[in-house]
């Protein structure tokens, strides 16, 4: 017959033993993270780093209208656009009196609300007091998204300059006027294919 001491502590062990089971087997997921698809439009304000230089990007999407736009300031520097459409066509401007502007042809147009399909999962990290969920997309891109909310909190890319999200607004259009890149830009003649 087993004195009740040691009997005690048979049952303690086996509770103790099947808890930590459980415990192991609800830390892991029973699949993968699915990455949030883009809401089809949005604004966000980003943080952009890239050993430094650091630049503020008002970002604003529109796949709706087929259309992305980047108001780009730099640290103490000139402000910036980046208007892209979805045939393809980019245009790079300022509207200073300098009136400078690069128009480029990409064989893609702006990305897709499920451009991070296919993402390599690479588990959780925490990043600027955020839970996230790790992608890595073709060895270009890390993205990071907040385990709660499913926003992009930051993403990297493959030449170190860094994203941080500091503000998203789902369902925020800009105004169709502010989507013109400017007259000096169809005035020129030269054009660039990438």
């Amino acid at each position: 017959m087993i004195s009740a001491p040691i009997h005690v502590l048979i049952v303690i062990f086996l509770v103790l033993s099947a808890g930590g089971q459980i415990s192991a087997a609800g830390d892991k997921p029973e699949t993968e993270p699915v990455p949030a698809a883009w809401p089809e439009q949005f604004h966000a304000l980003l943080l952009m780093n890239k050993s430094g230089s650091l630049e503020v990007v008002d970002l604003w999407y529109d796949w709706i209208n087929g259309r992305n736009f980047n108001i780009i300031q730099k640290q103490l520097g000139e402000l910036s656009y980046d208007l892209e459409w979805n045939n393809g066509t980019s245009f790079y401007y300022t509207l200073d009196a300098s009136k400078s502007c690069r128009t480029v042809h990409f064989e893609v147009g702006i990305l897709r609300p499920n451009w991070l399909d296919g993402a390599n999962y690479l588990g959780q990290r925490r990043v600027n007091k955020f839970l996230c969920n790790v992608w890595e997309k073709v060895d270009f891109l890390w993205y990071y998204e907040d385990v709660i909310t499913k926003r992009p909190v930051q993403w990297i890319f493959y030449t170190g300059r860094e994203a941080h999200v500091m503000t998203f607004e789902v369902g925020a259009v800009l105004e169709d006027e502010k989507w013109q890149a400017p007259v000096y830009c169809f005035n020129k003649e030269e054009k660039n294919s990438e």
